[in-house]
């Protein structure tokens, strides 16, 4: 049997992030006898799923950020990598930053280049200076990249424009996830013994990076607003990032932070979902958000941020979408209602979920049918 092919991947760090997240999704459900993916990351720690990568016969390759060295060093930083091994293609997940990435893979002679976007906007604003700059980043991607991949029509028309997606440019692939990992996770734990909350609390749960588009501050109005009526609510917090400390410091400013826990990065999402009341995502912007899904695959009620594609409800009347500028009122008053709703059969969500194409079992062909293999 000959070596499998190889796909280099570029990501910002293999960290526990949506696109991340799918990513592995996906590479584990490939049968890497015929296809390998290797993957560039940005920061010079170690990410939460190298290791996994490693052990599955993958690669990852450390290299400075694009703001840190400059296009013209990023890109050599970038040939050098792309010399260790033949690849059959490039799949760059740098969103705006993506030109750069394929701009090496077409010097390197690679056929197959490809763009994906994950995201629906960016955090520079959208003054003058910056649309300047985002057409100039748009236009290499345009340029130098052979496929144009999005994971909802809201990110596609971020990067590509709504023109692309009229032509039929771009490939919309959906952000799947491993149902099966759902399905009977057991009654042997339970958070609430874990964190050590009675079993009146009632849990509103978070999952993301501590950054500024998932909005972690208007997660603590909300709580501040519910305890106003109702003391017994607590807000747990899953994940890590550059504003952990920034929002600790205001939930202890806003007299929240008893109500506070704060778990960290965790590799137990699936049992996670299914201890929380009600998912609580604000988002300010989204490329298309798994987490979402994930939640409503473990029965969880989520209220989002309009912000949030709508593309993300399974239509299981679990999704509840409310605007940033609604009162804080609405979203308490949303969250009483998702905690509400009756239970859903297991059988019925695992078997719409799938139906609908988001189990990564059935669409991990879409993938390598993009590197022709």
């Amino acid at each position: 049997m000959g070596k499998p092919k190889r796909v280099l991947h570029v990501v910002s760090a293999m960290n526990r992030g949506g696109a991340e997240t799918l990513l592995m999704n996906v590479y584990r459900n490939i049968d890497k006898s015929k296809v390998q993916f290797d993957f560039v990351s940005h920061r010079p720690e170690p990410g939460d799923y190298d290791e996994e990568i490693l052990a599955l016969g993958g690669k990852v390759y450390r290299t400075n950020s694009l703001g840190k060295v400059g296009s013209i060093s990023y890109i050599k930083g970038l040939l050098n990598i792309l010399s260790n091994e033949k690849y059959i293609a490039v799949h760059a997940h740098t969103d705006y930053q993506s030109g750069f990435p394929v701009i090496a893979a077409k010097l390197k002679g690679i056929k197959k280049r490809v763009c994906h976007s994950h995201s629906n906007s960016w955090d520079r604003g959208f003054a003058f200076k910056e649309k300047i700059t985002l057409t100039f980043l748009r236009t290499l991607i345009k340029c130098f990249a052979t496929d144009y991949c999005a994971c909802s029509l809201e990110a596609a028309r971020f990067l590509y424009g709504r023109k692309f997606i009229d032509h039929g440019k771009v490939i919309l692939l959906k952000n799947g996830i491993d149902v099966s990992q759902f399905e009977n996770t057991g009654n042997n734990w339970s958070l609430r013994d874990e964190i050590n909350l009675p079993n009146k609390v009632k849990i509103i749960g978070h999952v993301g990076t501590f950054s500024a588009s998932k909005n972690h501050q208007f997660i603590l109005k909300v709580l501040r607003e519910k305890l106003t009526k109702d003391e017994h609510f607590v807000v747990v917090l899953v994940g890590e990032g550059p504003l952990r400390q920034d929002i600790e410091k205001e939930a202890e400013k806003m007299g929240v932070s008893n109500h506070i826990r704060f778990l960290g990065v965790r590799t137990d999402i699936p049992r996670l979902m299914k201890e929380f009341d009600v998912f609580l995502f604000p988002s300010i912007f989204e490329g298309f958000g798994i987490v979402t899904l994930e939640a409503q695959c473990a029965g969880t009620p989520c209220v989002v941020s309009d912000a949030v594609p709508k593309s993300t409800d399974m239509d299981l009347g679990l999704m509840s979408f409310v605007s940033l500028n609604d009162s804080i009122d609405k979203w308490s008053k949303e969250i009483d209602r998702a905690i509400s709703l009756e239970e859903l059969e297991e059988r019925k969500i695992i078997h719409r979920i799938t139906e609908s194409g988001f189990d990564i079992r059935r669409n991990v062909d879409h993938w390598l049918a993009l590197y022709e293999h």
